[in-house]
């Protein structure tokens, strides 16, 4: 994709968060999810890794930029091996911003600062199995959260709304929530959201404008953060990962490309832009 290529927002707000990034890209703000995003959805979530070629697109944007912001639901140290993010010339202004904002990897120091888990956690791990015998269903461990996919079963969509209301029970029960996805049933502590990532960190680096990448609804709280932060006078871009299961996304973006391959794009397009 060139330079010239460079997609134009279907809306009013979202090409001003554009012209604005244009404008002043030190002042800018690129927050993206990972899976799904960056990386291709797959089966086993473990064998996710990003797109051949979103780390070059990335290493060429991210100088150019104030930060660049991986937020995902995932481990920080999990999204940072799936995504090859570590020792990558260029990428100094990246941070991982994993389980939601609760844990934090930075380029610069190869660190990660963390809170202790949440008891609620290792609780719900417990009796996750009885409940879900028989039900074709995969648990992802995530250290500070649990994940249950249905992608495997036999009806997927038939067991994600079957298990919906007796997972959010036992989550209530041992204080945590529910975080829908697609194909899959997050358990996680409250408090922390992709939205309270993106504002939190926006506001620490000071971000004159932000553009914001996802396709899940876990990406939605940091879609309305970017709508609060426009009302407050910071320009943002609303980005769709584009895909079949999952329309609020696209049906609230300025800008909706294909999938992981048009993120990369984009991000592309965008770097070669601003040289």
């Amino acid at each position: 994709m060139s330079a010239e290529a460079l997609p134009t927002p279907v809306t009013k707000a979202g090409q001003e968060g554009l012209d604005a990034l244009l404008a002043r890209p030190s002042e800018a703000l690129i927050g993206l999810d990972f899976d799904g995003t960056l990386a291709p959805i797959v089966a086993d979530p473990e064998l996710a890794r990003a797109h051949p070629e979103a780390l070059g697109a990335l290493a060429a944007l991210a100088p150019k930029v104030a930060a660049v912001a991986v937020i995902t639901g995932r481990p920080a140290e999990v999204a940072v091996r799936n995504g090859g993010f570590a020792d990558v010339p260029g990428l100094e202004h990246l941070v991982v911003l994993g389980h939601y904002g609760a844990e934090r990897w930075d380029a610069r120091s190869g660190e990660i600062s963390a809170p202790e888990p949440h008891p609620g956690v290792e609780a719900v791990r417990a009796e996750l199995p009885g409940l879900l015998e028989g039900s074709g269903t995969w648990v992802e461990e995530k250290g500070r959260a649990v994940a249950v996919h249905t992608r495997r079963a036999a009806d997927p969509q038939a067991a994600f709304e079957s298990l919906r209301e007796p997972l959010t029970a036992l989550a209530t029960r041992h204080g945590l929530i529910v975080e829908p996805g697609r194909m899959v049933l997050e358990l996680r502590p409250p408090g922390m959201d992709k939205g309270v990532a993106l504002t939190e960190f926006a506001q620490e680096i000071g971000a004159g404008s932000v553009l914001y990448g996802g396709d899940d609804l876990g990406d939605l709280p940091a879609y309305s953060a970017v709508d609060r932060l426009r009302a407050d006078g910071t320009p943002g871009l609303l980005v769709c990962s584009g895909s079949d299961e999952v329309t609020e996304l696209r049906e609230r973006a300025d800008l909706v490309v294909d999938g992981p391959e048009g993120v990369v794009n984009l991000l592309t397009a965008l770097a070669a832009q601003l040289s």
